[in-house]
């Protein structure tokens, strides 16, 4: 981690924190454009996201230098643009990734990242906002700050309700957080009203199958099961698993297919992917293990359920190309299906899936 050293600030300059906004004293001495109230905050900030945008911030937060025409001064303001909109995308994407991870803290200074530099590119009403806001909220709800995510949902709200082009996908996002909140709250019908209606604009926007509309139908499931509806939260865990494991499956085929072909036309191995940013990767492994442990509640009565789930987790892991885990649920699926006498072909297949995962490990990718 950088040493942060005591700001010396010009007379009439008021510098603030890049956490809380509060008078700065202190600057990164990398980049030397990013401020900090004090230690705690640079080190939140560091640990967060700075560390990996430091160098980033430089050509963003500097004055443009003179240009010689009208011409060269536009295209140096969409190099700018450019700029920033990568680093709202990649704050973004990090702090949802702190967020499924269950890592709220760090997920604040990110989505604060996001957030302002929203507002330097589409300005303070846009609802482009509106994405940043609700990551700030659901950080908020996993701290245990009612208050604040609901302060951040207001927004959030009011931003949408005064715009005229906001899409699908972002109505889904909002509705999805109310349902959260209310969830925190113990309001269960409103957080059922908010979810179905974050699983009809994501159908709307992405397709009732799609691995964006999977999370409605996972914290709607979730719901029920908390209410002991366990027949109603058994059949939408199931519609996730199913969701997730197409989804990985189809992407398998397509990247066999290009492994083939690649090795065809250039001797070569094919890398393997999920097809997912790290964001995405992280929200799978936080849906299959939430419900892989309650499949493994019952998996006395339907032992086919917990195999389907660790099966759907080898073939993310084994995309990751993580082999351990991979190897470990591969594993634990074909104990359970000789302990269970599931059928010979459900054990074979297993067991060539795990056969499948060894063999890529003793012969890794070069």
């Amino acid at each position: 981690m950088n040493v942060i050293y005591p700001l010396a600030v010009p007379k009439g300059r008021r510098l603030r924190c890049e956490v809380c906004d509060a008078p700065a004293e202190r600057v990164c001495r990398a980049c030397t454009v990013t401020y900090y109230c004090g230690v705690v905050h640079q080190r939140a900030d560091w640990s967060s996201i700075h560390e990996k945008i430091c160098q980033l911030l430089i050509p963003v937060r500097t004055s443009m230098p003179f240009y010689n025409s009208e011409e060269e001064r536009q295209h140096g303001l969409q190099q700018l643009q450019q700029r920033q909109r990568h680093l709202i995308e990649f704050c973004y994407t990090v702090a949802q990734k702190y967020l499924f991870e269950d890592r709220h803290e760090d997920a604040v200074p990110a989505a604060l990242h996001s957030l302002r530099f929203r507002i330097n590119v589409y300005g303070l009403s846009s609802v482009e906002l509106v994405p940043a806001y609700l990551l700030l909220a659901e950080a908020s709800l996993g701290l245990g700050r009612i208050v604040q995510a609901e302060e951040y949902l207001s927004q959030a709200q009011w931003t949408v309700l005064k715009s005229t082009e906001c899409s699908y996908a972002t109505h889904s996002l909002l509705h999805r957080n109310l349902g959260l909140l209310y969830m925190a709250k113990e309001n269960y019908d409103e957080a059922r009203y908010h979810l179905a209606n974050d699983i009809y604009f994501a159908s709307c926007a992405f397709g009732t199958e799609d691995i964006r509309t999977s999370g409605g139908y996972f914290h709607l499931a979730n719901i029920f099961y908390g209410l002991k509806k366990l027949d109603l939260a058994d059949t939408l865990y199931t519609k996730v698993s199913e969701i997730w494991n197409k989804f990985l499956d189809n992407h398998h085929q397509v990247l066999s297919q290009a492994h083939i072909q690649q090795i065809d036309l250039l001797g070569e191995h094919f890398e393997t992917d999920t097809g997912l940013d790290e964001a995405q990767e992280a929200e799978a492994i936080r849906i299959l293990t939430s419900i892989l442990k309650i499949r493994e509640l019952t998996s006395d009565k339907s032992p086919q359920k917990t195999i389907f789930v660790l099966k759907t987790l080898v073939m993310l892991y084994y995309l990751m190309m993580n082999s351990s885990k991979a190897q470990e649920y591969a594993t634990r699926a074909l104990n359970l299906a000789k302990e269970r006498q599931l059928s010979v072909c459900e054990q074979s297949t297993i067991q060539n899936l795990l056969s499948l995962i060894k063999a890529e490990d003793a012969h890794p990718v070069t």
